[in-house]
């Protein structure tokens, strides 16, 4: 009788173990949010990244919960053009001297069995903070071949409004202000 306590008392001490949240650290070398806007109406469309990106991830499987929290140094924009990067940073666009970041803070709502499949938080872009909402395409943790630590990745996407953020330039020549922001994150457990 002792035994079959002692091996009760011990799974769910194991369990209680597994249950605990993990802070996931996001790799700044897998880490690349990337956009995409319109140019002059439909001729064609810009397509960016953000180069400098730090955050974390707090990842509950069990409990099927969570957070994210990434910060984006908004001065590493790239668009494969310098002369675009540096209008870019200007005050028509990002005006990086005065908002040197962006940030979104958001919590895991939905789940596929221990996946999450969606973030409502908030985007700090340009001084104005909104709700945005991520749908998280993919994600998945699984040993690092390399490294043999666990590593957990997600690819996720979302459209919002840039003028809501008052990111307007180009809406006078017929622009369209819808922007598509996909996030690819990959990060290892702090510590």
């Amino acid at each position: 009788m002792n035994r079959i306590l002692l091996a009760s008392i011990a799974a769910l001490a194991s369990a209680t173990a597994l249950a605990a949240p993990v802070t996931y650290v996001l790799d700044p070398h897998h880490t690349y949010p990337s956009f995409a806007a319109d140019h002059m109406g439909g001729l064609s469309v810009w397509r960016g990244k953000f180069t400098d990106t730090t955050g974390k991830v707090v990842y509950d499987k069990v409990a099927k919960s969570g957070s994210i929290d990434i910060t984006v140094n908004m001065n590493s924009v790239d668009f494969g053009m310098a002369k675009l990067d540096e209008h870019a940073k200007s005050p028509d666009i990002f005006d990086v001297a005065k908002f040197p970041t962006a940030t979104y803070s958001g919590k895991f709502t939905k789940f596929n069995g221990a996946a999450p499949t969606e973030a409502q938080g908030t985007l700090t872009l340009h001084g104005v903070t909104k709700p945005v909402t991520l749908t998280i395409r993919s994600f998945l943790c699984k040993p690092d071949p390399m490294t043999k630590k666990e590593v957990c990745g997600a690819d996720a996407t979302t459209t919002f409004n840039r003028s809501d953020f008052g990111v307007n330039y180009g809406d006078a020549y017929g622009f369209k202000m819808a922007v598509t922001l996909d996030i690819q994150v990959e990060g290892s457990p702090a510590g």
